[in-house]
C-alpha cells in the first residue's frame, strides 16, 4: 500500500522529550523548540487538524531512572507529571505566536490544565485548536507511543507521525550496525515477521489492531513534519 498525502487531514504527532532537550540531553532546546514550533504553526496553516502527544525524557525518565527500588508506579507518575509541563510550555509558545493551542491533560488537574476526553479534544480540533494531550493514559506501565495510538483511535485520526532523530524504519539500528538498511514501507505483518522494532509492543498492538497507519521520519531535519505530510518517499510508512 502506498502512503496518500491527499487522504491525510487529522494528525497525531508523536514527539519524544528528549528531542525537546537537544543536544544538551535535559530541559529545553530554546533553538530547537523555536523550529518546532514554527514548524507546526506551517502545517497548521496548511489545514491539518493536529494533535500532539509528548514524551516526558527531557525532564524525567522513570524506566531508567537510576534508584529503581523506588516504588515504579510513584516514578511513572512522576514522567506523567513531565509531559504535562512539556505540553504546557509548548501550547503557551504556539499561542504567543498567535497559533491556538490548548494543553489537556489525562490527569485531573483543575486549576493547571484542562481534563481531557476525546469530545472536549474533538471540538477543540474542529475549531483549530492545535491539541496537546499529555499525561501519558493515565497509568502506569504505559508508554506514551501507547498513549498516542490510543488518543489516535479515540480521535478518529487518520494517522500517527513518530518523530525520531533518524531517516525511518531501519533492519537494525543504523547508529551501530553500518549495514542497516533503510525500509521505506512495510505492513504491520511484516514488521512482526521481520521482528522490526517500530515501537513497543502494546503501542504496536493497538495501532494494528485498530488499523492506524503510521509514519516514523526524522523530525530533527528543517521541515520534517510537513515532507512526512506530503512526500510519500520520507520517512517509513507503516500500514495495516
Amino acid at each position: 500500500m502506498f502512503f496518500q498525502p491527499d487522504k491525510i487531514h487529522r494528525i497525531m504527532l508523536k514527539i519524544s522529550g528528549e528531542i525537546l532537550a537537544g543536544p544538551q540531553g535535559y530541559g529545553f532546546d530554546d533553538g530547537i523548540i523555536d523550529q518546532l514550533t514554527d514548524e507546526i504553526i506551517q502545517v497548521h496553516q496548511k489545514g491539518y487538524k493536529i494533535a500532539l502527544v509528548l514524551g516526558g525524557g527531557n525532564i524525567f525518565r522513570g524506566a531508567t531512572w537510576k534508584n529503581q527500588s523506588l516504588n515504579r508506579v510513584l516514578l511513572d507518575h512522576i514522567g506523567m507529571l513531565a509531559t504535562i509541563q512539556n505540553s504546557l510550555y509548548l501550547a503557551e509558545i504556539l499561542n504567543q505566536k498567535k497559533c491556538p493551542a490548548r494543553a489537556f491533560s489525562c490527569l485531573a488537574m483543575d486549576n493547571i490544565t484542562e481534563l481531557y476526553t476525546p469530545h472536549k479534544a474533538s471540538e477543540a480540533l474542529e475549531r483549530g485548536e492545535i491539541c496537546f494531550i499529555s499525561g501519558g493514559t493515565g497509568n502506569p506501565f504505559f508508554t506514551t507511543d501507547t498513549a498516542a495510538i490510543l488518543r489516535a483511535a479515540e480521535l478518529g485520526l487518520d494517522l500517527v507521525l513518530k518523530g525520531t532523530k533518524v531517516d525511518g524504519l531501519y533492519t537494525a539500528d543504523p547508529q551501530v550496525d553500518p549495514n542497516a538498511q533503510f525500509i521505506s514501507s512495510a505492513s504491520y505483518d511484516q514488521c512482526l515477521e521481520q521482528k522490526l522494532r517500530v515501537m513497543d509492543m502494546t503501542a504496536f498492538s493497538l495501532a494494528q489492531e485498530n488499523r492506524i497507519p503510521l509514519k516514523i521520519f526524522n523530525l530533527t531535519k528543517t521541515g520534517g513534519i510537513e515532507m512526512a505530510l506530503s512526500n510519500p518517499d520520507y520517512g517509513t510508512y507503516i500500514y495495516a
